[in-house]
């Protein structure tokens, strides 16, 4: 039995609200059809979006904005094979996925997934899970008289935002080195690892490098933040103006040096004839940078250089394994979340504790779809139910558990950084898994988004008059 997933079709009825509002329509129709199919080789897809006017407010894009969907309802439909098949939810998957031979791949509409090991992703996800031994914990729990489930979710996600990004480097006579971009950081710690990027590339100390950001006055031009784009848009617009910045600096160490351009290494913040012992250091160079003395002919004084960055393909493709674990208390429908596991693949990382706290406020949004957040309506009157936080369920640390995270690094080949995107992916992958895993808790089929208290008690006291009736 091969259980090879050779078409799938697919009806989307999206509620806009009374009126269109920006990004709206985009977001069930091409915001999640970029990745449709997400990481499986199904090229017989048959997707239809119909976008209603309702009397509700409308509708914008959220983090994610369309990836989520598109990755839940093909996990859920993976989840439903296993239970036709009688086959582990892993196993079919594994069956299914794009391998790494198969890349670079054209999915069903047309866009190109540069890179990627979905199988090995999943496996480690796995094992840090410890997926194996997960019947032990299951027996243990019902010896608690609670249910325990485990799930998993896939996800792929189109990141890149707007394609150009403006950057400008430079370096003052003190040493100081000014970093200024049009990407704005609201806590995703640009000021970090872009420092990061300008002191691995020109040997400086990250103390010494000043981010300049929001301003008007400092920052010509720019596309902001959105679409997991900063670092892999403003993070090469930083590269390349260090870049900029490095080669004319090493035209004046190789007037300095009397040696020629191409001989001139720059490492560890010192300029080096190539195979000799002539060396200069940063403040000698800076010295004669903004002295018109010492300069070669033809260059202007100054350590300063803006460019802007057009990326020359749409997007690429951060992706990534999610494994849950839960508890359902059968007397009051409550879910706990007990175990969580997440392996991302974001290429190659600037900085490890930023992706991780990237992943972790993705989770944290993929638990509030999961299991709480609704945006209610009174059926006789209309009337919103949970306009303010007081009535809206948004999630807090105590309804997550820790989280086992890691990466599998798998560099992109559309940018010089080998960077893919951070910051949507994990609310992709965190509803999936974690209504898998409430539905194998309750031995269920499905069972809509969110999962509530009430939602789950109703399940199961549904499921119980059913046996008795079936006993009767």
């Amino acid at each position: 039995m091969k259980a090879r997933c050779l078409g799938v079709r697919i009806r989307t009825l999206a509620g806009m609200g009374a009126h269109l509002q920006d990004m709206g329509p985009r977001v069930p129709t091409s915001g999640g059809a970029r990745v449709t199919g997400t990481v499986y080789d199904v090229q017989a897809i048959n997707n239809q979006v119909r976008c209603v006017f309702t009397n509700t407010v409308p509708t914008d894009s959220f983090r994610g904005a369309g990836r989520p969907e598109t990755a839940y309802i093909m996990e859920r439909l993976f989840d439903q094979a296993a239970l036709a098949f009688r086959m582990g939810r892993d196993e079919v998957r594994r069956r299914n996925y794009v391998r790494p031979e198969q890349m670079p791949y054209r999915n069903v509409v047309g866009n190109v997934i540069d890179r990627g090991d979905f199988p090995a992703t999943q496996a480690m996800a796995l094992r840090i899970a410890d997926w194996e031994a997960f019947p032990a914990r299951r027996a243990e729990a019902r010896a608690r008289e609670r249910l325990r489930g485990i799930g998993l979710g896939y996800f792929i996600e189109a990141s890149g935002g707007m394609p150009s990004e403006w950057a400008r480097l430079r370096i003052a006579p003190d040493g100081r080195a000014e970093i200024r971009v049009g990407t704005f950081s609201h806590g995703q710690g640009h000021e970090t690892a872009f420092a990061q990027i300008v002191a691995e590339r020109l040997g400086l100390d990250p103390k010494d490098i000043v981010f300049i950001q929001g301003d008007t006055d400092e920052v010509e031009q720019g596309t902001g933040t959105g679409g997991s784009r900063s670092s892999q848009m403003g993070g090469v617009a930083v590269l390349r103006a260090s870049d900029a910045v490095a080669d004319k600096a090493r035209r004046i160490a190789a007037h300095l040096l009397e040696a020629a351009p191409e001989d001139v290494e720059l490492a560890d913040g010192c300029f080096r004839v190539a195979g000799t012992d002539l060396v200069l250091d940063w403040p000698r160079v800076l010295v004669a940078a903004h002295d018109p003395a010492q300069l070669p002919e033809g260059e202007l004084p100054g350590l300063d250089e803006a460019l802007t960055y057009m990326r020359d393909t749409e997007c690429n493709f951060p992706n990534g394994c999610h494994v849950a674990e839960v508890e359902v208390d059968p007397e009051t429908g409550a879910v706990t979340l007990v175990r969580y596991a997440a392996v991302d693949d974001v290429g190659n990382v600037i900085n490890p504790m930023l992706v991780h706290g990237q992943m972790h406020g993705g989770i944290m949004t993929g638990i509030g779809h999961a299991l709480m957040e609704e945006a209610r309506y009174d059926p006789e009157s209309g009337q919103f139910l949970t306009s303010t936080f007081q009535d809206y369920c948004m999630p807090r640390a105590g309804d997550a558990c820790d989280f086992d995270l890691a990466l599998n690094v798998v560099p992109t080949p559309t940018n010089e950084l080998g960077v893919k995107g951070a910051g949507e992916g994990d609310a992709c992958g965190a509803p999936p898994a974690i209504v898998s895993a409430v539905c194998d808790a309750l031995a269920l089929a499905h069972l809509d988004m969110p999962l509530t208290p009430e939602k789950v008690w109703q399940a199961i006291a549904a499921r119980g008059a059913e046996a008795r009736l079936a006993a009767e």
